[in-house]
């Protein structure tokens, strides 16, 4: 099937490992030129060149303003952008009354802040060419909370009311808007646990963990022109894992 995404322009935030990496690879694969994100321009520079990316921008997604910056960089550098892919990585765990204030303020301007910052500024060049698609790589604690992940849980859950007020704004404009939830996904932080076989059966219906590139390949589907009455949704990919609609 060709997804008609040949010379799409996209900015894959956190794209220089795990799932990040795997969606800027499938985009690549289908045309998109992708410009790829990371927190150093040294690590950004040797995965562009990897993966054959078309460039980067560097930047801390949990440093005020940044997103806005790297966006709008985009936006002007390449007169446009039509893919926007938000990726954070996962926050420090911890039951309500463990958390700090301090790193509530982390975590909403990671997970949160830098996702509105990145709309401001992509969305009026996605209205003026009428075509835009933003996915934003979340987790399941956007829908069921998981134990421990107490940032995690409330501020992702808020996105997926955020995505469906945009996608009732936008709709018109030709941009839609969805949510990515991956669950126990094969990558370097899931590999740091060291689950057993046994266990990750006991945890997942499926009976094994997520290749980054299943999702990734969704991403992709979401992110064509094939896809544009597909908006406002909460993707689970997650081998049965969420219990709840």
């Amino acid at each position: 099937m060709d997804l008609e995404l040949k010379g799409k322009k996209a900015l894959v935030f956190g794209s220089t490992g795990g799932i990040g990496r795997a969606v800027a690879e499938s985009l690549i694969k289908e045309g998109v030129e992708v410009f790829i994100n990371g927190r150093t321009d040294e690590k950004c520079a040797k995965v562009a060149e990897e993966i054959g990316a078309k460039g980067f921008y560097a930047g801390d997604l949990s440093e005020p303003t940044i997103a806005s910056v790297i966006t709008k960089k985009m936006v002007n550098d390449q007169g446009g952008v039509d893919i926007i892919v938000t990726n954070t990585g996962g926050p420090q765990k911890g039951d309500f009354l463990d958390v700090t204030i301090e790193q509530w303020r982390t975590d909403y301007q990671s997970l949160w802040l830098s996702v509105v910052e990145t709309l401001h500024e992509a969305l009026p060049a996605m209205k003026k060419q009428g075509y835009g698609r933003i996915l934003l790589v979340t987790s399941l604690a956007a829908k069921e909370p998981l134990p421990g992940l107490t940032t995690s849980n409330g501020l992702r859950a808020g996105l997926a009311g955020l995505v469906r007020s945009m996608a009732n704004e936008f709709s018109k404009d030709g941009i839609t808007f969805n949510l990515l939830l991956p669950g126990y996904t094969n990558t370097d932080r899931i590999k740091a646990l060291n689950l057993s076989e046994e266990k990750i059966k006991e945890m997942v219906p499926a009976g094994r963990l997520g290749e980054p590139e299943e999702l990734a390949d969704m991403a992709t589907f979401l992110a064509s022109p094939k896809a544009g009455y597909i908006t406002g949704q909460s993707i689970a990919i997650d081998g049965g894992v969420l219990k709840g609609h």
